[in-house]
């Protein structure tokens, strides 16, 4: 305990975080005012994305709002950004953010039914391969249609309800015990413990290829991803258009992408090819046995109730009648109102999961300022601009994949969509060769962004949820299962756009 004022505040900071992730947080704050005294802005706004992806990575020992805010705020202060710009923004990215506060909370409401449907699919599908195939997909089918953080936060209850269901029985309990703390195999029964191991070993692969999914999905469609909506209307296409414009590139790399979830099951690589354990599996198709028979009138009506809620949420996304965050506030209202959620606090719970992401996003489009302010991209934009026409929409997706890996997607396109319709405004390209580099701007920042959690909002929003720290998916563990797909994904993508753009 701390005996001192000096040493409680040393104790606070960061709370838990080991002492030396404290120090070298510490050591970025005192650097960061010097980089810009000495080196100047542009080479302290490098240091700040670095440094903030290491707060990423470390996500595990600290959550990264918290030391990202700092460094965040430290930037603003010594001007390598403003207010105004971080405003700003958080101004273009607000249908992300209303995604992520009202969408993630709808889709809590819809957890009993989810839970149902996917729980039979996991019994009812014995071959792990098979299974993977199915629920990758399945996430880039829904992604197309939906979006990609909706389906993410689909798969994230899912295997949140897996998990708290096993973890209860090899902790000695029933399926409804209550306060239990899954976080903790403090109470976890020795017989069980390898099997535990085993079934997050599964539950991670099953969601990293869930996660990949929606980002073959997502690349297809205007609605798949927030940069899609963007590139769409600023090239003047429709959701027609704009899926015939991306399947020479979106068809082949989903193909490759399904081949690829096939042989990493089947080989065992990357940390693929974990099976549900036989007791695991007794155990889910007990509680789904239980589940059904003390099912009643109430819980069946609030299942169709959720059902057509559903149905709501999928022609709301579908043919965009709204922006997506005001569809899943809908989805909270229908199924709160009908299903006799009426409490505040029962509400109150279904937003706990979505607002520190949020606040962490927030956090990150300030970074983003500061890559906006300091024109950090603006020497490899002016670099493939002056190539021959010929080379730059492969170029294009080299650049914005490799940029995509180190910042956000979303960014990333925003910024290169901007100089090309620049570019056209002023003459200097066509209007065919200003559609064929949006294409390449759009799969050039959705695919080769797997490589990393930061690259795609659906990745780090599975980093720091809730599911990550509890079947031991890390930062560094993301970006080792992601690396087949990163370099299958790219050069499938990178091959499509040299010969069929």
């Amino acid at each position: 305990m701390p005996k001192t004022v000096i040493s409680g505040f040393t104790h606070n900071f960061l709370g838990n975080a080991p002492v030396w992730y404290k120090q070298v947080i510490v050591l970025f704050l005192v650097v960061n005012p010097l980089i810009v005294w000495l080196l100047g802005p542009a080479t302290a706004g490098w240091f700040l994305v670095g440094e903030f992806i290491f707060t990423l990575a470390m996500a595990l020992k600290c959550y990264p709002l918290l030391p990202g805010g700092l460094l965040a705020v430290e930037a603003l202060l010594i001007g390598l950004a403003t207010p105004d710009a971080v405003y700003h923004e958080v101004l273009v990215n607000l249908p992300v953010i209303l995604l992520l506060m009202f969408m993630v909370a709808g889709i809590y409401f819809m957890k009993e039914l989810l839970l149902v449907t996917f729980t039979q699919i996991l019994v009812g599908v014995r071959s792990k391969s098979a299974l993977s195939l199915l629920f990758c997909a399945a996430a880039a089918l829904l992604s197309a249609f939906l979006d990609a953080l909706t389906v993410t936060a689909v798969i994230i209850s899912v295997a949140v309800g897996f998990y708290s269901v096993y973890h209860k029985v090899a902790s000695g309990k029933g399926y409804h015990h209550g306060n239990h703390n899954a976080q903790s195999d403090e109470h976890v029964v020795e017989l069980h413990r390898e099997d535990l191991e085993e079934f997050r070993a599964f539950l991670r692969s099953l969601l990293m290829h869930g996660a990949i999914g929606t980002a073959l999905g997502g690349v297809a469609t205007m609605v798949g991803e927030p940069q899609n909506l963007l590139i769409a209307k600023v090239v003047g296409w429709n959701f027609a258009e704009f899926f015939q414009r991306m399947a020479p590139i979106s068809l082949p790399v989903l193909v490759a992408g399904l081949f690829t979830c096939w042989c990493l099951e089947k080989l065992r690589w990357f940390g693929y090819g974990a099976r549900l354990p036989k007791p695991v599996r007794q155990v889910l198709e007990d509680f789904a046995d239980n589940e059904r028979k003390k099912r009643t009138k109430a819980d069946q009506a609030a299942l169709w109730v959720q059902a057509v809620a559903a149905v709501v949420l999928v022609i709301g996304l579908a043919f965009h009648i709204a922006e997506v965050g005001l569809i899943g506030l809908l989805v909270i209202i229908l199924i709160t109102s009908f299903t006799g959620v009426t409490d505040e606090h029962q509400i109150g719970k279904a937003f706990q999961e979505s607002l520190p992401f949020t606040s962490l996003l927030v956090v990150f489009f300030a970074v983003v300022a500061v890559i906006h302010e300091q024109h950090l991209f603006k020497p490899i934009i002016d670099f493939v601009l002056a190539q021959p026409e010929v080379h730059q929409p492969a170029l294009f997706f080299v650049a914005n994949g490799l940029l995509s890996m180190i910042s956000d997607n979303v960014f990333v396109a925003t910024v290169y969509i901007s100089e090309i319709k620049q570019a056209l405004d002023a003459g200097a390209i066509s209007r065919e060769h200003f559609q064929d580099l949006a294409v390449a701007i759009n799969t050039g920042t959705n695919l080769p962004s797997v490589a990393t959690p930061n690259g795609q909002a659906a990745f780090l929003f599975l980093l720091t949820s809730a599911i990550a720290p509890l079947v031991r998916l890390s930062y560094g563990r993301m970006v080792i299962m992601a690396f087949p797909y990163t370099v299958v994904l790219g050069s499938v993508g990178l091959l499509a756009v040299i010969n069929f753009l």
